[in-house]
């Protein structure tokens, strides 16, 4: 007699467990953007929307004053092309910036080398040279405009090393005022640059450096292979932020020399700030206001675009 004994019940495989993601709660992934609508909402107010209205006044007579004024169409903009001082201006404006851009940033990118070094005292040295970059431009201003007088401290001691030729003034000069204004233009924002390409130097590993050096790769050849092209989006920030502060300045013209001598060092702010305030020609302030703005988007946004694909060539 044979038994047939059940055969036990087959063991069930666990199968693993999925977790399903854990989806954040709608209200905690909306809170940052929660946080920046009070901000967003001021800046609008505060500087958007006024820009925006206020651009009507460009197609106007308005004074300033009166409750009345006339629709004139484009006759400010053609009147600002047809004037050779708001020509001038435009071509100060450029020259200047290009000058601080171009100057400023390798200043800062040199300063930034030579204090991306180990020596003891290096944040109170970066703290000395980034001193200019927070300091009032009008303060700054008013400090080179004694360094740049007649009698001032750089006429003595171009006295003193014997270069006595040299010696004028040099904010009253023709030939000179331009470049006076922009060294000092350069000092102040070579701080800033200096900032921006520290952190970026410190951001690239120092195995790499050490590795080309090992390989037998000199100080220039690691710096144009290495550090320049991981140092791109450092100088792309760098670059944009100067462009755009440069092609805007005003208080350190308008404190060094006024605009003068003869129109040589005013820019597109000075001139609209004069035109607009001191003349009460706001419709043509206005037009020169919207034409400023126009070269720094065209100018900024071009300069990005071109800074981001050389970034997403060299990755």
């Amino acid at each position: 007699m044979t038994t047939t004994l059940d055969a036990p019940p087959a063991a069930k495989t666990e199968r693993p467990l999925r977790r399903r993601p854990r989806r954040r709660p709608r209200r905690r992934a909306t809170a940052p953007l929660t946080w920046l609508v009070p901000g967003l909402l001021l800046l609008l107010t505060a500087r958007y929307v006024p820009t925006v209205l206020g651009a009507n006044y460009a197609f106007t007579d308005w004074n300033g004053l009166s409750s009345v004024y006339n629709i004139v169409g484009l006759d400010n903009f053609t009147a600002i092309i047809n004037n050779q001082d708001s020509r001038q201006a435009l071509v100060n404006t450029l020259v200047l910036a290009v000058t601080v851009v171009v100057a400023g940033n390798v200043l800062g990118l040199s300063l930034a080398l030579a204090l991306d070094s180990a020596i003891k005292t290096r944040n109170l040295v970066r703290a000395v040279f980034f001193a200019p970059a927070v300091l009032s431009p009008l303060a700054t201003a008013y400090i080179w405009r004694y360094i740049f007088q007649v009698d001032g401290p750089f006429n003595r001691l171009l006295g003193a090393v014997g270069l006595d030729s040299w010696e004028r003034s040099w904010l009253a000069d023709p030939t000179w005022a331009q470049w006076a204004v922009a060294v000092v233009v350069v000092w102040q924002f070579s701080g800033l640059s200096m900032i921006i390409f520290l952190t970026g130097l410190q951001s690239i590993p120092a195995e790499l450096a050490e590795a080309a050096a090992v390989d037998g790769a000199g100080a220039w050849r690691r710096f144009r292979l290495i550090t320049l092209p991981l140092l791109a989006p450092a100088t792309t920030i760098a670059l944009t932020l100067t462009t755009i502060m440069a092609l805007g300045i005003f208080d350190q013209v308008v404190a060094l020399t006024g605009g003068g001598p003869v129109g040589k060092t005013a820019t597109l702010s000075t001139v609209m700030y004069e035109q607009t305030f001191s003349l009460g020609r706001f419709g043509y302030g206005t037009a020169l206001a919207l034409i400023l703005t126009l070269v720094i988007t065209v100018a900024s946004v071009t300069q990005l675009l071109v800074l981001r694909s050389r970034e997403r060539r060299i990755r």
